[in-house]
């Protein structure tokens, strides 16, 4: 039924149909809120607290996912290459901790800190503590990492209770849906809202879509050229070569991700013909949805691998290859934000 419902409510955001109209009424009370809720913390009424050291917050308006974590790990990387030390801090969403900060550990559990900061910080090997407070879980990675000169969030674009220095806010395809505040629409917040940088995940960055978002917006790509065996991430085959090599076999795509059919078009766009198989965002597996599936080949996302690596009886089926997606954007992008951050005295 919550499966269900969401399918509904999605495709209803995406227009301002019958279904959008009726809960419109509802969507400027969400939206009344929401301003005053931001605006106190502005006004100091409610408080925030602030790092030692610039703050860079990756989100989104748009509710569910539109390619944050590849977006934060290409940002760490790239600060890392402008001679910066970053460290990332996250919710931890899918994550069963407790709310204190927690460090994300080579030996840490999906369960224990979230799939999305485990996978940022095997991808990056940067630090990263997840923790329900974020200004919390930035002072406790200070104080284990002294060496930190700035801070990612991951996701936290609402959690005003953390001063930030640059805002990221992150669209893909579907831009702003149609244009409202939840429960009406798929926005978090209006369109207008300020923000430093707007970047859009999407192969083309049309006019139209370009106006809908706003901000003079940068356009990310999400690449994926090759797909290694689960338990061998050594043996990697680009993917052109996979498409040829199982021609005629059974294929199937899985991805537990926000958005997962833009993992099954990067896939059909590489050559590959895949039976699509979308899991709910998070998916745990322990229900071990592959059991009994007729494939000769299962191809998974990174977000998903981190969580199936864990559970030795998925780690051992040969039929699970994971396909890593790195995220492609303009380096003017990344010079403007480090010289932002350098415009901060930093630890």
């Amino acid at each position: 039924m919550a499966s269900s419902l969401e399918s509904t409510l999605t495709r209803a955001w995406l227009r301002r149909g019958p279904l959008a109209i009726a809960l419109w009424p509802l969507s400027l009370l969400f939206r009344l809120l929401a301003s005053l809720r931001a605006g106190l913390f502005r006004a100091g009424v409610l408080q925030s607290g602030r790092l030692p050291v610039p703050v860079i917050v990756v989100g989104n308006i748009f509710i569910g996912g539109t390619g944050k974590t590849p977006l934060t790990i290409w940002l760490v990387e790239q600060l890392r290459a402008a001679g910066l030390r970053p460290g990332v801090i996250s919710r931890g969403h899918g994550g069963e901790g407790d709310s204190g900060p927690r460090e994300v550990l080579p030996e840490s559990s999906a369960r224990e800190v979230g799939d999305e900061p485990l996978l940022i910080a095997h991808r990056t090997g940067c630090p990263v503590v997840v923790g329900r407070r974020r200004v919390d879980a930035g002072r406790y990675l200070l104080e284990r990492h002294p060496e930190v000169n700035v801070v990612v969030t991951d996701d936290g674009l609402q959690h005003y209770a953390l001063q930030r220095d640059v805002e990221l806010v992150l669209f893909d395809g579907r831009g702003v849906g149609n244009g409202w505040t939840l429960p009406a629409g798929p926005l978090r917040e209006p369109p207008s809202r300020r923000r430093d940088f707007t970047v859009v995940n999407t192969p083309e960055l049309t006019p139209a879509l370009a106006r809908a978002v706003g901000g003079r917006p940068y356009r990310m790509q999400l690449a994926g050229e090759y797909a290694a065996p689960l338990r061998d991430a050594q043996q990697r085959v680009p993917l052109s070569s996979l498409a040829t090599t199982m021609a005629g076999k059974r294929i199937v795509a899985a991805a537990g991700i926000g958005n997962p059919g833009r993992f099954f078009a990067m896939l059909k766009a590489a050559g590959l013909a895949v039976q699509e198989l979308p899991l709910p965002d998070h998916h745990d597996f322990l229900d071990d949805p592959f059991r009994g599936l007729d494939a000769d080949l299962i191809l998974i996302t990174e977000k998903d691998a981190v969580k199936c690596r864990q559970l030795e009886h998925l780690n051992n089926d040969p039929r699970l290859w994971v396909v890593p997606v790195t995220a492609q954007l303009d380096a003017v992008l990344a010079a403007q934000i480090v010289e932002k951050c350098r415009g901060r005295p930093t630890a």
